[in-house]
């Protein structure tokens, strides 16, 4: 069957930023069992190689980007070939606020349940770097037990994954790898701590030069920070785990800020909005080697992971097969699928030939948001550097998610979508 494509074209002027009510919320808590995991000597600190160039280390959120007319494509709000036009007109990006309070209710506020442990709450969230690649890593641990999680393109035609830990805890999440620029938006939007194992050096100095520097969870001596070698017999940069259950005592012996933040609630609600396309499955790809799937599962209501098993080099099929969590024996799930469509620029020559994206998180873009088997075209807008990110429908109007997990799939501004019938198709670009 061809691909249906849509000739349905909407140009959207952007919108003012909302007025939020402030919903205060706590957490579903699945707490993993603790078990006596020992903890390496020392975890090996080599990153992801990348050739060290001269770089610059200036925060994004110094001076908000902005897509030049060239850069900004126009957004239908049902899939069809991606199409350069006029540019977006972007709201302003709020300060840091700081001032938002807690309802008595209590609501995680990343997931939208209630949890089963409001202790949980009691502390600032845990964002994580997780390796997606090499394919022998495979299953990863803990991708089950995180409230967020974010897949993002690195470089060499592969991604990672940042997943946001609050609402509950895991014994073992991993393998940790190194950093990313774009793990800052994460971990600003959550006022998490960052967990990773190391970075190139033009933004491992960035990282610690700045007001993040007192929040950077990376590979020490001994069990504490709590991470650990796996049991697999592979190099040890593939091999390091993080305990998310030990991480209170430690941070509490170090003397950390671990206290309760004030985040803002997402929209959440269990009925679905009304105007949505039914979708079954979700495809995005992001090169030869790295693709993926999402395929609605009616009986349980949530998405399921199906992750590639070979390259697509000279023609070969594509193959999957659930992606699976170690830790808990289950396939990877998520309640909502958010494709975001954001803008890669490089800093410099240097960056570009590296390919050290900084993937500007900041403003507004456009996005799909799909939940209980429906798709829904959609605005992102960051409209404070300390709060997780608004979605809305293209009039401005919030779209209420399903309670439970969300997973992101981060994409160029520039990346094509189309639809096949029932399947949803994203192909990753950037200019």
């Amino acid at each position: 069957m061809s691909p249906r494509r849509s000739s349905l074209k909407f140009y959207p002027l952007g919108f003012p930023v909302p007025v939020f009510t402030v919903l205060a919320f706590v957490l579903l808590t699945s707490c993993a069992s603790r078990s006596d995991l020992k903890p390496a000597a020392s975890i090996d600190s080599e990153s992801t190689p990348t050739p060290f160039q001269p770089g610059v280390y200036d925060s994004p959120f110094n001076a908000p980007l902005s897509p030049s007319p060239a850069d900004v494509a126009t957004f239908t709000p049902y899939p069809t070939v991606y199409v350069q036009g006029v540019p977006l007109v972007l709201p302003d990006v709020a300060t840091p606020s700081g001032n938002a309070d807690f309802s008595p209710i209590k609501i995680n506020p990343i997931t939208g349940n209630p949890p089963s442990d409001p202790a949980l709450l009691e502390r600032r969230p845990i964002a994580i770097k997780v390796a997606n690649y090499p394919r022998y890593i495979r299953p990863q641990s803990g991708l089950t037990l995180a409230d967020a999680v974010f897949e993002y393109y690195i470089e060499s035609l592969l991604t990672r994954f940042i997943a946001v830990y609050y609402g509950n805890d895991a014994q073992q999440v991993g393998p940790v790898r190194s950093g990313r620029y774009f793990d800052e938006h994460v971990m600003r939007m959550y006022r998490a701590f960052y967990v990773f194992k190391y970075a190139d050096p033009r933004e491992y100095t960035y990282f610690k030069g700045g007001d993040i520097a007192d929040f950077l969870v990376v590979p020490g001596f001994g069990a504490c920070p709590p991470f650990f070698s796996g049991k697999r017999k592979i190099e040890s940069y593939n091999n390091a785990y993080f305990n998310t259950i030990e991480w209170k005592d430690c941070a509490a012996a170090k003397g950390l800020d671990n206290s309760q933040q004030t985040l803002r609630s997402g929209f959440f609600s269990p009925d679905i909005p009304a105007g949505g396309s039914v979708v079954s499955r979700i495809f995005t790809r992001y090169s030869v080697d790295d693709y993926n799937y999402w395929e609605y599962d009616p009986g349980s209501g949530r998405y399921l992971r199906f992750q590639e098993t070979d390259d697509t080099r000279n023609n070969k099929p594509e193959k999957y097969a659930p992606l699976m969590d170690d830790l808990t024996k289950q396939q990877v799930a998520a309640d909502n699928v958010v494709e975001l469509f954001v803008s890669h620029t490089f800093a410099n020559q240097f960056e570009q030939q590296d390919e050290v994206y900084r993937i500007n998180l900041v403003n507004s873009g456009n996005a799909f948001v799909f939940r209980n088997g429906f798709a829904f075209p959609a605005r992102w807008v960051r409209t404070d550097l300390d709060q997780p990110l608004f979605l809305s429908t293209l009039a401005g109007a919030p779209i209420y998610l399903k309670p439970g997990v969300t997973f992101y799939q981060v994409i160029g501004e520039t990346s094509s979508d189309w639809a096949d019938g029932l399947d949803w198709h994203f192909d990753f670009r950037t200019p």
